[in-house]
């Protein structure tokens, strides 16, 4: 057997101590929970699914639709109910997948509400249902005693320490590109915080301190995963780390983004350190080295590739676009490009007109929309066409066969001049919602 071989098979299938599978189930739980408080407590469920008469949704999955009125709020009460048993360990399997799919809904559902965080946790909701975190101290645990174990493979903490380093490793690729580079849109975040940031905040209008930042975050994206594997560097880095979330939920509004980060970036120490917190014993347990794979063994390894290999491509694929992504969109989601940039329309107008009889009018898209969707939309040229389409049905509704819809507008981009980002000519009507690159997006002059 060659080293390359054997050593895939003792990093992720010799057994490891169960201990961090532990603390991150309490650890995604808990978070989990705040968030689901958070929505009841700000009234965002009804603000972001009941209230809005149209939704916005990915290609694709025009199927998802939230639930109608109130059974929004048991939408969520049943998953800050479903945190609470992950948190804890009760029906661990049964739970993981309900709440995967809850929050699969509210995900899909609403377009307008993409974060990077919520794909992350999106993510993390899938994986934690392969991943035995109910072996060891959970209500599960001791009511079967069958399942209590010390040790797990060690494919479940690579997994998880996969997902974490992600959208460390891809959000610094992100980086690389000419605007962060010249230390754009940060420039224009830092300088708008410069008068209300404590102790820092005299230095974010100086050149020197932008730019700073800006390569700082870069290199800080990059490296953290290596440093974090790296044991006589990970302290350092963690430390790093931490005050780099912690600055950022300062300068921005990016929820439980930064704290479920901190948090969950320990799962790349040692798997025994949950143990310090409470004073119990592993048991012992020969470790034995795995020299063959077994069939189910083969079947998880190639699961695992198939995962990775998605993860990596998805973040990637706007290089198979042509044009700025941060200008057309295509492929900005899913691809941890997160605070690249700073994006403006000064003027946007839907013109609707019956080629019957010539007729044409500016359509009022406040009647449909809500304040937040119709933001998010000016900027964001695959929403614009989701839009058009819904028009189109909802004008053919009202007895118009052969409706037209256009899109004249304003927008910038980084600080750039305002352009056209739609084509104010084509019809989007007769343009299909597609994965292919858009001729009607108006290409970014620099």
């Amino acid at each position: 057997m060659n080293i390359t071989k054997t050593t895939i098979l003792q990093k992720l299938f010799e057994p490891r101590d169960i201990a961090i599978l532990v603390y991150f189930r309490f650890i995604f739980g808990a978070i989990m929970l705040w968030e689901v408080f958070r929505y009841f407590e700000h009234d965002w469920i009804s603000k972001y699914w009941i209230e809005p008469t149209f939704h916005f949704t990915y290609y694709g999955f025009d199927w998802v639709k939230p639930w109608p009125g109130d059974f929004m709020y048991l939408h969520f009460a049943a998953m800050g109910v479903l945190s609470i048993c992950i948190l804890v360990g009760f029906k661990y399997r049964i739970c993981t997948i309900l709440f995967f799919l809850a929050f699969s809904q509210i995900f899909f559902s609403e377009q307008s509400r993409y974060l990077n965080h919520f794909y992350l946790i999106w993510l993390v909701s899938f994986v934690l249902i392969f991943i035995p975190a109910n072996r060891a101290f959970s209500i599960d645990s001791w009511l079967n005693k069958k399942i209590r174990t010390d040790f797990i493979s060690a494919y479940s903490i690579w997994l998880l320490r996969i997902l974490v380093g992600i959208p460390y490793f891809f959000g610094g690729i992100a980086k690389l590109n000419p605007d962060w580079l010249a230390g754009y849109p940060l420039r224009f975040w830092l300088e708008s915080e410069a008068d209300t940031f404590p102790l820092l905040g005299q230095f974010f209008t100086e050149e020197w301190f932008v730019m700073f930042f800006a390569y700082g975050a870069l290199f800080v994206d990059l490296l953290a995963v290596p440093f974090l594997l790296w044991r006589r560097s990970r302290i350092f880095a963690y430390v790093i780390l931490v005050s780099f979330h912690l600055l950022n939920a300062q300068l921005f509004s990016i929820g439980i983004f930064p704290w479920f980060m901190i948090f969950a970036t320990l799962v790349f120490f040692d798997p025994s350190w949950p143990r310090v917190l409470k004073r119990f014993k592993v048991s012992k347990k020969q470790k034995s080295k795995i020299t063959t794979l077994s069939k189910n063994q083969k079947i998880v390894l190639s699961l695992i590739l198939i995962f990775l290999v998605v993860q990596i491509t998805l973040p990637l694929r706007h290089y198979a676009y042509p044009g700025n992504v941060s200008w057309t969109e295509e492929g900005h989601n899913f691809a941890w490009h997160m605070k690249l940039r700073d994006k403006d329309t000064v003027f946007i107008e839907f013109t609707a007109t019956d080629p019957s009889t010539g007729r044409s009018w500016v359509v009022d898209h406040d009647e449909d929309l809500t304040q937040r969707q119709e933001s998010k939309m000016s900027t964001r040229p695959d929403m614009i066409l989701q839009y058009s389409h819904f028009l189109a049905e909802k004008y053919r509704n009202q007895g118009y066969d052969d409706i037209e819809i256009r899109v004249d507008m304003m927008s910038s981009v980084n600080g750039r001049d305002y352009q056209k980002l739609i084509d104010p000519d084509v019809d989007l009507t007769k343009e299909p919602r597609t994965l292919l690159p858009k001729s009607w997006i108006v290409p970014l002059e620099d």
